[in-house]
């Protein structure tokens, strides 16, 4: 089970069961643990070949054992995230922790990656279980209607799940009104039905353009 001890430490209570954590994320436990480093951080050869190939760093190590295990990093605020079958896209440094049983992946997402210096890759996670992940400050979570499409600044998102398209749109950035950066500049524009995880403190981008 997942719980927040305050908004920036995980607590994970284990029964034997095994959870995947961000490598070097542990802060402490009690009880019994087995640590194991997993390759790549995606499922299988292809997510350790993708990664090496688009420059995604995303190590994570497995954790399995009796009694509860804590997790942080870099004092980040830190958000719980339900699945229920469904997929959750996450940038690779923002993912903290997930259920042993959802299944870790990659996603081709298009010219995004160029400006957040994460290749053309995000991170999947899927099946039915619980991930946390990270935000630079309290994440806002936005909903996504038909109705209403959202624009995001690429060095504030996170993350989005639901029946979500995610679309590259070129044009003027909320940082194009301050002066900030040059070259052509571009936003994430989602659209469908879903959530998008923002945070309130851009990441190191290129000022949104390519």
């Amino acid at each position: 089970m997942f719980r927040l001890q305050g908004s920036k430490v995980l607590a994970v209570d284990m029964t034997g069961d095994a959870v995947k954590a961000k490598n070097g994320s542990m802060v402490a436990y009690d009880g019994q643990m087995a640590f194991k480093k997993l390759s790549g951080g995606g499922e299988g050869i292809r997510g350790m070949v993708t990664r090496r190939l688009t420059g995604e760093q995303m190590t994570m190590m497995e954790v399995k054992g009796q009694g509860t295990c804590y997790f942080a990093d870099r004092a980040s605020e830190i958000n719980l995230v339900s699945l229920h079958g469904d997929k959750l896209f996450v940038e690779s440094s923002n993912l903290l922790c997930t259920d042993g049983g959802l299944r870790t992946g990659t996603s081709f997402t298009g010219l995004r990656g160029g400006a957040t210096g994460n290749g053309l890759f995000t991170t999947t996670v899927e099946g039915t279980g619980q991930a946390a992940i990270m935000s630079d400050g309290p994440a806002v979570v936005l909903r996504v209607t038909p109705q209403y499409p959202l624009s995001v600044d690429p060095g504030a998102y996170i993350a989005h799940q639901g029946n979500v398209q995610q679309h590259f749109q070129s044009g003027v950035t909320f940082r194009t009104f301050m002066g900030e950066g040059g070259g052509e500049a571009f936003q994430l524009r989602f659209e469908g039905d879903g959530l998008v995880y923002v945070q309130p403190s851009e990441r190191n981008t290129i000022a949104g353009d390519v």
